[in-house]
């Protein structure tokens, strides 16, 4: 196979898999349209009071999320990259575990230490002060916080990395004072990681679902994804369910189109942190200021963890660990995070492909039709993030159910449906891993005729071997706390872990919840663990 064979090929299994996500995605909506005979209406829903409130909340607390995220990560950022301490990797490591950890869990770990039975309102309680309620606006911060301020400070971390050796050196031997080298050299990197942080944060705070449901409190802290799933679990209105849908998905895309527009890049990824060495004038006072931003940052992460952990210890874990409905109910997680993590990375890794052959192409002109290709293909990932996942479950829900058994077709939805959201966050991370490979070796390898399955097991796959590890563990985490489309098809013959967590706590049965999330947790990160080490070892010489 030559060179240009083998970027067609890339190209074409990218733009067919790209085609295949977003016709999964659409598809959805014109099936529930038919399958109903409903229509959006956004005259009703511009003349609807409650509706109207429900929008105005939905962007009131992304962009207060996004904000609170973005700015808390900027110091945050700083103190990691210009510290090293031992442990330092063990702090990177940590930051991603938000990710990694199912919302549902994350959740109750918020209330273990701030709700109102919480730590520290029994620590207020003690001194005679009143307890905290994050129920409403603020638990919702907290949480989204939670969440995201280590992704944003990751995001700036890696911008941090990019900067040359170069300038370091150079700042050093100018002996610039720490602000001119924040003014000069760090904030300039900052300042490119701004928009794709922002950007990926506001999307994920608009299309919260759990953690609104769980801290919302009700109809005053409504978000446009809670009110849609409410409009087909309860109200079974896919009109009013759809227009809403578009509204967010027409607010996140200005956004996204904004982001890109400064300067953002919608594929921006992170990695383990890089060991950048710097040069510039180290300050006592600047010092002392990282460690109180470092501590802080690690002890707002750490303490849910910790939480949950105290908590569910305090379970009758002996008992739960022989329950036949906890079986049953991990049995199925695994099972479908394992199927939605493997179609999602196949699905990830053509897209990838695709853009670098669009974007690399040796002894060719970077084509104007090449770089819409590839921008779409970007931007086709990143838009999946704001489809409500309720929407296309439901909407392929009911188009099996003239087909074949309604219930027998509820796994295979729910798989589709988590893969297609696993998928901006594998291209993220390894996207920018290949784009880096590429450019230091891809014009040696189109020099030595290497293509085909030969480049992808000689020169790409030993690049992407680790990224691929991490892309597909997230895969598995995100799938295996997903409580999105499994909140609407959930029944007695499907009860996940998280299904099974969230029927616990609706009964009150919180020593089980706090159990289960244990257990959850644990689960997650042991196979998150496993899929790591599994595939990003080094092959071991014959």
């Amino acid at each position: 196979m030559t060179a240009a064979a083998d970027r067609a090929w890339r190209i074409g299994l990218g733009l067919g898999a790209a085609g295949t996500l977003v016709g999964f995605l659409a598809g959805a909506f014109v099936v529930l349209l038919l399958a109903t005979g409903a229509a959006p209406d956004f005259r009703a829903v511009a003349g609807d009071r409650y509706l109207l409130g429900v929008v105005l909340f939905t962007l009131e607390q992304a962009v207060l999320s996004t904000l609170l995220s973005v700015v808390g990560a900027i110091p945050l950022a700083l103190a990691l990259h210009r510290a090293r301490f031992p442990g330092r990797r063990a702090v990177l490591r940590l930051f991603l575990l938000p990710q990694v950890l199912p919302v549902l869990v994350g959740a109750l770990a918020i209330l273990t230490i701030w709700g109102r039975n919480g730590l520290l309102s029994d620590a207020l309680a003690a001194i005679g002060l009143a307890r905290l309620d994050i129920y409403g606006l603020s638990g919702i911060l907290i949480a989204h916080v939670f969440f995201n301020l280590p992704l944003a400070a990751r995001l700036m971390l890696a911008g941090l990395d990019r900067v040359p050796a170069e300038s370091w050196k150079l700042a050093g031997q100018l002996s610039l004072s720490p602000m001119a080298t924040f003014r000069l050299v760090e904030w300039p990197a900052l300042r490119g990681a701004l928009p794709a942080a922002a950007s990926l944060i506001f999307m994920l705070c608009v299309t919260s679902f759990t953690l609104v449901l769980v801290l919302g409190g009700g109809p005053g802290a409504t978000t446009l994804e809670v009110a849609i799933y409410q409009s087909l679990r309860y109200d079974f209105d896919p009109g009013r369910a759809i227009t809403l849908s578009l509204v967010q998905i027409g607010l996140t895309a200005i956004v996204l189109w904004l982001a890109t527009r400064l300067g953002g890049d919608a594929a921006a990824g992170f990695g383990l942190g890089g060991r950048a060495l710097r040069y510039d004038r180290r300050s006592p006072v600047r010092a002392f200021l990282d460690a109180l931003v470092l501590l802080f940052g690690i002890g707002f992460v750490l303490a849910p963890f910790v939480a949950v952990v105290v908590r569910g210890l305090e379970a009758d874990l002996a008992r739960l660990l022989a329950d036949p409905a906890v079986h049953r109910a991990a049995i199925t997680s695994i099972v479908i995070a394992t199927a939605a993590a493997l179609l999602a990375m196949a699905v990830s890794l053509a897209i990838v492909l695709a853009i670098e052959a669009l974007r690399n192409a040796p002894g060719d002109r970077l084509t104007p039709r090449r770089v819409v290709l590839g921008n779409g293909l970007e931007t086709t990932a990143s838009l999946v993030l704001v489809v409500p996942p309720i929407v296309v479950g439901a909407g392929w829900f009911l188009s099996l159910r003239q087909v074949t058994d309604v219930f027998a077709a509820a796994p295979y939805v729910v798989v589709a449906t988590n893969a297609a959201m696993a998928v901006p966050f594998i291209v993220r991370i390894v996207g920018p891993a290949l784009a880096a490979a590429n450019q230091a070796t891809g014009r040696l390898a189109d020099s030595l005729g290497l293509a085909g399955l030969s480049r992808l097991l000689v020169v790409d796959w030993p690049v992407l071997r680790a990224p691929v590890a991490l892309g597909f563990a997230f895969a598995l985490a995100i799938s295996l706390g997903d409580l999105g489309a499994i909140a609407l098809f959930g029944s007695q013959d499907l009860v996940t872990l998280p299904y099974l967590l969230l029927q616990r706590m609706g009964s009150y049965r919180t020593a089980d919840a706090a159990g289960l999330a244990l257990l959850l947790g644990i689960l997650c990160l042991s196979l998150m663990a496993l899929a790591e080490r599994g595939l990003a070892r080094r092959d071991h010489p014959a």
